[in-house]
């Protein structure tokens, strides 16, 4: 790869950097430099990378920082497991080394001899950042000393106490109202019996009248609390207007200092060409950049070297330390670029770049004549390939729908009931006429179709069997992986039990009760499920020659027989 740099260098890279680690002679024989650059959201790593990680991985075991990555189980402090990334490169005069870098912040501090400086540190003490940081908690601290003062609770009380005693005032008058207009309504009906017609008259004027003042003082008590209500909640606005003046200039700062924050991240790329954040996310979503956004190892790496005229050759990224909750993070586990903050900021610094080809992208060459496991002139059950997609997606490869169109040009219904992942293979479901097609899309909804899933896990299980009940949602900043999340996620809900142990993995049978997005593949990565991937799993594990996830049965109701119907096809690994 050459690379033309168009950067005014006032210091040129020495022999001793201290970024630099570089590689002994006898590790570049054994291995040839990569011919591409890595492409950075899926790949697996050159050789040369994982010694150059392995290297980082035992720096760490060796090192003391004060951080807790939930690895030693007497640290104190919050636990938060990390990202760290090396990126390969070629010095002007040849020679091979490797920088390292850390996403975020580590031991609070931005700063750690070896690792590549961030491209902006917003930890400096006497920066425009702290110092900014600092008036917004004084500003913090006002609103809440508002907010918490024993005058405006005061009044919140108030005016809680003054509509009810409304209310009840109002109802039990109400009540009063109902028993007076009985009264009167019994005292016609008596007087009509033995008083006169113009007796009888002069009551029902009293009687009007009394309706009227009932009228009257209801109308009365309701301007009466109002004026409560109103002098009350005058009072309460009063305080309240100065908690939003204060918000108000939080808002205002805050905003300022991020977008000052903003303008500090400028991004290079190897013809020198510089974009700030800003400039990058522009034309994405809301165009404000994601919260940490050009704080991940990788942009450290790339700007570092496009500043010092080092040609990057290959990059990696792996995980530190304990998994967060919602995410799933193995220590020691390589991992790609996040998709939500890097992907836009990377295409900018890896342009002009010849990168490895992204294999989501690659039309494969998988066999259209699928195996029909039964068909009849209602439906069609079909075993799915691995790495075929069930219906149409973002790359050009051919689907199953695209196959059943072209070969049921006559089907009257939307053909497929439900889905299989890409990388899934095993029993799809589809349906040749549009009632077949309700029926069983019915079945499903109603969650009557039982499915079972083979698996093998990478590591044996020591329970036997169990049940899972981890809510999902999608991570919005790094699709189509799924979070686990208590807050805001989906019920899911997977049963499973041990089959066999198969040379030290597990080979287990999983009934999705609910249908999420990568249920079952997240259900057994994630450290509160059985905290074990799926053999080949390339988003939550470790790949392979295939995802080890098989849909091997499935029974439902025929839609037209209505014979209870099992579909079994044995999983191919």
């Amino acid at each position: 790869m050459s690379l033309s740099f168009l950067l005014p260098m006032n210091d040129s890279i020495s022999e001793t950097d201290a970024y630099i680690n570089w590689l002994p002679s006898s590790i570049l024989q054994q291995h040839e430099l990569p011919f591409r650059f890595t492409f950075p959201f899926y790949y697996r790593p050159h050789p040369l990378s994982i010694y150059a990680a392995e290297e980082v991985m035992s720096l760490l075991e060796r090192s003391n920082f004060q951080h807790n990555f939930g690895l030693d189980p007497n640290k104190k402090g919050l636990v938060i497991g990390k990202m760290f990334g090396i990126l390969l490169i070629k010095s002007q005069n040849g020679k091979i080394g490797y920088l390292k870098a850390f996403s975020g912040k580590l031991a609070n501090s931005n700063i750690h001899e070896g690792f590549v400086p961030p491209i902006f540190d917003m930890l400096q003490s006497n920066g425009f950042y702290i110092q900014g940081e600092k008036e917004l908690i004084q500003l913090n601290h006002a609103i809440v000393a508002l907010e918490e003062s024993e005058r405006y609770k005061e009044l919140q009380r108030k005016l809680s106490e003054v509509e009810v005693e409304k209310t009840n005032d109002i109802q039990n008058f109400r009540t009063l109202m109902a028993k007076n207009k009985a009264d009167r309504k019994r005292q016609r009906e008596e007087a009509i019996l033995h008083l006169s017609t113009t007796e009888y008259e002069q009551l029902q004027a009293q009687l009007i009248q009394q309706s009227h003042y009932d009228q009257y003082l209801l109308k009365q008590k309701r301007v009466f609390w109002q004026l409560q209500i109103d002098e009350t909640e005058k009072k309460l606005e009063e305080e309240l207007e100065k908690i939003n003046e204060l918000k108000e200039q939080r808002k205002q700062k805050s905003n300022a200092l991020q977008q000052r924050l903003f303008s500090q991240y400028n991004f290079l790329n190897k013809s020198g060409e510089r974009k700030n954040v800003k400039e990058i996310f522009e034309n994405i979503l809301s165009g404000n950049p994601p919260s940490g956004a050009g704080e991940c190892a990788t942009p450290k790496l790339l700007q570092y070297a496009f500043l010092h005229e080092l040609e990057p050759l290959a990059m990696a990224e792996f995980w530190w330390g304990a998994s967060p909750i919602s995410e799933i993070r193995k220590h020691r586990q390589f991992y790609p670029a996040c998709r939500g903050k890097c992907e836009p900021i990377l295409q900018h610094m890896l342009k002009g770049i010849e990168l490895d080809p992204n294999p989501m992208q690659e039309v494969r060459a998988i066999e259209s004549d699928l195996e029909i496991l039964l068909e009849d002139e209602h439906i069609i059950v079909i075993n799915k390939p691995t790495e075929m997609l069930s219906v149409p997606g973002k790359t050009p490869q051919i689907s199953v729908l695209d196959i059943l169109k072209k070969r049921y040009p006559f089907a009257t219904g939307p053909l497929l009931v439900h889905r299989l992942d890409m990388s899934t293979s095993g029993i799809l479901l589809a349906a040749k006429t549009k009632e077949a097609h309700q029926n069983l899309q019915a079945q499903f909804i109603k969650k009557t179709v039982l499915k079972k899933y083979t698996a093998l896990l990478e590591g044996l299980l020591k329970m036997d069997s169990g049940e899972i009940n981890l809510p999902l949602r999608v991570d919005l900043e790094n699709r189509p992986h799924q979070l686990v999340c208590f807050e805001y996620g989906k019920p899911a809900k997977t049963l499973w039990k041990k089959l066999k142990e198969v040379n030290h993995k597990t080979r287990v049978e999983m009934i999705p009760v609910t249908g999420r997005t990568h249920q079952l593949r997240v259900h057994a990565a994630h450290s509160l499920g059985l905290n074990m991937p799926i053999f080949g799993d390339d988003l939550y594990g470790h790949i392979a020659n295939r995802l080890h996830l098989h849909a091997n049965s499935l029974t439902f109701k025929h839609p037209i027989t209505k014979q209870i119907t099992t579909i079994e096809c044995p999983a191919p690994f």
